[in-house]
């Protein structure tokens, strides 16, 4: 299946919404703060939907750092369970990253529920490594977040300048 990646839009925030409610339950963003984020200059938020389809399956989105070997924090990672298992997930992911690496980042951080072995085999088979855990941070479920990291590889304009 292809998946086509748009940048979010305020148009797509009430099925932004909807699934965030539907997939995240307690751990859900509130309409207020996914608003914000969508809206938000240092944010970067992408929609998939799948070919030929314009309801969203997938989201994602990241902040980052605008100065020089700055970060990027992961803020979230979202895909309908229909079409999970489909590499929507690592679709996201590396759009992500390349966003990322357009903007000069150079490590790129996210939490993780520590119960939710499919993500965390994504972000590992990704390059990211765990580097901390962060007791009960989710709530009111009291699961533990794991904090990981991945450094990134500057880019390249692909020329090469020398003198002679």
């Amino acid at each position: 299946m292809t998946y086509r990646l748009t940048p979010a839009s305020p148009e797509d925030l009430p099925e932004l919404i909807a699934w965030e409610a539907t997939l995240f339950g307690s751990d859900a963003w509130s309409t207020e703060l996914m608003a914000e984020e969508i809206a938000h200059p240092g944010r970067y938020y992408l929609v998939a939907r799948a070919g030929g389809v314009a309801d969203i399956v997938g989201y994602a989105g990241v902040a980052t750092d605008p100065r020089p070997g700055g970060h990027g924090d992961i803020q979230t990672i979202a895909v309908v369970p229909e079409h999970r298992g489909r590499g929507l997930g690592r679709h996201l992911v590396r759009a992500l990253i390349e966003r990322a690496q357009d903007q000069g980042v150079a490590r790129v951080f996210l939490e993780v529920r520590a119960d939710n072995d499919p993500a965390i085999s994504l972000y590992l088979s990704e390059g990211f490594a765990e580097i901390d855990r962060r007791a009960a941070y989710y709530q009111p479920d009291g699961v533990d977040a794991l904090v990981m990291m991945k450094e990134l590889q500057p880019q390249t304009s692909g020329w090469a300048v020398g003198r002679e």
